[in-house]
């Protein structure tokens, strides 16, 4: 059999990887609408999702093996990359906030504003580490900006202003590390490379709500058979996104307690509900029953008012209010009563609640498809998405040899890449080792930590800085900062291990082998002539005298002048170097630090000369 042809970079293939089936579509651009090429489904034979979320992975990576290979006979083409979408079930949101102080002279640019939202966001998931048991890594998704202040007064944009104090309060979103690993396990176990990745909500909302309408207040509610996802946009853009823990299952599940059916068996009666006709079916008992359409009504009476109103309490909470219009999404919509129930629940005109897939024509079509069913919402909202470039992730950038994990859309600078990829401003800028600090006989004596290891960051084998915009295509090496060991002194180290006299530590007797913690006093007591350790600790900021070896050199540091002695080494300064002179606590970098060598931003292996100009200091 002769080979199939490759994929090409044109041709899109999503997978809606949902609780109940994966849905697969290929198709391509076709001037601003995706063309439809092929669709196929495969329902799961056991339970491999529980709530959206990946249990199996084998399982799943199976039922996405024949799913593919089915598009790929019907299309005689080999499919490796795909796009794929993240549940919403597992989102968690955190507000952050975070302020520059400014000059007051210049104008606030689009870098600053950029600057001041990073340290917002990175607020945001201190705050959400805090709330979790023990420490996980976590994905930025996307944050949305809630408030801008300049000089303590609410503005809707910074650009172009004057001011001394400029705030920015954020709503972020993460994904823990496990939900993001288990798909790209799983993508992997089918043999295919992920492309990009987006929420299922966003996805459903590009397929459901055409940009162009969402200047309106709207609401997307795609309701699957584990969790619904809620999507809220308007002023032309998405503002929030949540989800629910009911869904099409508990109706399913009611259907089984009250007639005594298997799963499949209620499953069936769900989705003849919309017939109107009486129904047969066969209990786990083996009797044949028959059952009106209103009985059956009647039992899931009770789940669906639940479910109404839990999806109406969660757009609310998010919108603020009832929406303008809503559109319901997904198998879950189908289900009869529902969406006059959520009417009722959000006090909306009947005729502004409406079921997806009228709109999908305005960005996806086929020849000879039939795509409008509102199940396509998130396989199809996937593939438009990056089939039309609605989110600048759909290209593929490589870290460390592997695809990058990216989520947001818009410019993505290589800081971006990294936070999304589970790094901290640890890795990024390094933090020395601790200083040990103690007052000996009435004198404060500091030793310092061991300076960190630097980061090493290169795109395409070249030094990059952190503010580098990334582009589709390019190579990203990371080597994370090794922080330094901590300054660590024995008594004997400090007063000599011949040290006859007594000493207290706190006023507490201590012997020479007595390990000293910063802020511990001590007092030696009928010292005896001894002779001068060996290794004198550092005054602070003292720089260590100079030696015959190496040139000194004097430069400015943050503005003032500063003299650096000669190294014995005999080799020159660095910028790393000086970070043991900046006033920042590395122990605490929580944002975006500023590194420059005369007003250009330089990396931690610039070379540092005579009269060279250096700052170091947070953004």
């Amino acid at each position: 059999m002769a080979e199939r042809k490759p994929q090409g970079n044109d041709l899109i293939f999503a997978l809606d990887i949902g609780t109940r089936s994966v849905v697969g579509v290929v198709g391509k651009a076709v001037e601003d609408r995706f063309k439809v090429l092929a669709v196929e489904a495969e329902e799961h034979k056991k339970r491999a999702m529980l709530d959206g979320q990946i249990d199996n992975i084998q399982q799943v990576a199976d039922l996405v093996k024949a799913v593919t290979e089915r598009l790929e006979r019907n299309l005689d083409v080999r499919l490796e990359r795909v796009c794929v979408a993240a549940a919403g079930r597992a989102l968690r949101t955190q507000t952050g906030s975070f302020a520059l102080e400014l000059t007051g002279e210049q104008t606030i640019s689009a870098e600053q504003v950029s600057q001041l939202e990073a340290g917002a966001v990175s607020a945001a998931e201190d705050a959400m580490q805090m709330d979790e048991e023990s420490r996980r890594q976590f994905f930025l998704v996307g944050y949305t900006v809630a408030q801008y202040r300049l000089d303590r007064y609410p503005l809707s944009t910074l650009m172009g202003h004057k001011g001394r104090l400029v705030e920015a309060d954020v709503v972020a979103t993460f994904l823990p590390g496990e939900v993001v690993e288990s798909l790209y396990s799983a993508m992997r176990a089918a043999g295919l490379q992920v492309a990009n990745m987006t929420l299922e909500p966003i996805a459903a909302m590009n397929a459901a709500i055409p940009a162009e309408l969402r200047l309106l207040n709207l609401a997307l509610v795609d309701i699957g058979a584990g969790t619904t996802d809620i999507a809220i946009c308007r002023d032309g853009s998405v503002v929030g996104y949540t989800m629910v823990t009911l869904a099409g299952d508990e109706i399913t599940e009611t259907l089984m307690r009250t007639f005594l059916v298997d799963f499949k068996t209620a499953e069936t009666l769900k989705r003849e509900l919309p017939s109107g006709e009486d129904l047969r079916y066969t209990d786990i008992l083996g009797i044949e029953t028959t059952k009106s359409h209103e009985e059956i009504c009647a039992a899931i009476e009770e789940p669906m008012q639940h479910l109404a109103e839990a999806i109406c309490e969660q757009v609310a909470a998010v919108n603020g209010g009832a929406p303008s219009a809503l559109f319901l999404a997904g198998g879950g919509s189908k289900l009869l009563g529902l969406r006059e129930k959520i009417a009722g629940c959000l006090n909306m005109d009947e005729k502004r609640v409406a079921i997806a897939g009228n709109n999908y024509a305005k960005s996806a079509f086929s020849d000879d498809l039939k795509i409008e069913n509102p199940e396509y919402a998130t396989p199809l909202g996937i593939a438009i998405s990056a089939g039309l470039g609605l989110l600048n992730d759909s290209y593929v950038v490589m870290l460390n040899g592997k695809t990058a994990k990216l989520f947001r859309s818009g410019t993505l600078t290589l800081r971006d890449i990294l936070l999304m990829n589970g790094y901290t401003y640890g890795d990024m800028l390094g933090k020395s080792g601790k200083s040990l600090n103690v007052l000996l006989d009435g004198k404060h004596m500091v030793w310092r930590g061991e300076p960190f290891a630097p980061a090493v960051l290169s795109v395409n084998g070249a030094e990059a800085a952190l503010t580098t915009v990334v582009h589709a295509g390019d190579q990203i090496s990371f080597i994370p900062a090794r922080p330094g060991a901590d300054a660590a002194k024995r008594l004997a180290d400090v007063l000599g291990a011949d040290f006859a006299g007594e000493v207290l530590v706190n006023n507490k007797k201590a012997g020479l082998d007595t390990p000293l913690r910063t802020g511990d006093v001590i007092l030696t007591l009928k010292r005896e002539p001894v002779e001068k350790p060996q290794e004198k600790p550092q005054e602070r900021q003292a720089p260590a005298p100079a030696t015959e070896h190496g040139k000194p050199i004097d430069i400015l540091f943050n503005g003032e002048e500063l003299h650096l002695p000669g190294k014995e080494s005999g080799l020159p300064y660095y910028l790393m170097d000086l970070l043991q002179y900046s006033d920042l606590d590395f122990e605490k970098i929580e944002r975006p630090v500023r590194l420059e060598v005369n007003g250009v931003e330089s990396g931690f292996r610039q070379m540092i000369r005579d009269g060279d100009s250096v700052t170091i200091c947070y953004t």
